[in-house]
């Protein structure tokens, strides 16, 4: 394996932090506004946007491999809305993995 795909570095924080910001906002909510769906959705947004905050502290800290482990999260929180029907990923492919 490269040397370079073995290091956490500021380039590829910001690259996966550009990523996630890119699935946020083009994700949508699939769920009746009141409904329970709708309510777990904004649990999962929650968590992911405090993950995508935490990657964003981190980073300014320098403590790479937190803040791609926390950028990671994040996404895997808009990801997994869009894998089980809370959110639709307008047929992305590369920003989410479709159902």
């Amino acid at each position: 394996m490269s040397e370079d795909l073995k290091t956490v570095t500021t380039e590829r924080v910001e690259k996966y932090l550009d990523i996630t910001r890119r699935a946020r906002e083009k994700a949508t909510s699939l769920c009746s506004e009141g409904s329970d769906d709708a309510e777990k959705l904004a649990i999962m947004m929650r968590m992911a946007d405090d993950y995508a905050s935490d990657a964003a502290h981190f980073l300014s800290i320098g403590d790479h491999v937190r803040a791609f482990g926390a950028i990671n999260y994040a996404h895997a929180w808009i990801d997994a809305g869009v894998k089980i029907g809370l959110l639709n990923g307008h047929g992305d492919d590369v920003l989410f993995t479709l159902p």
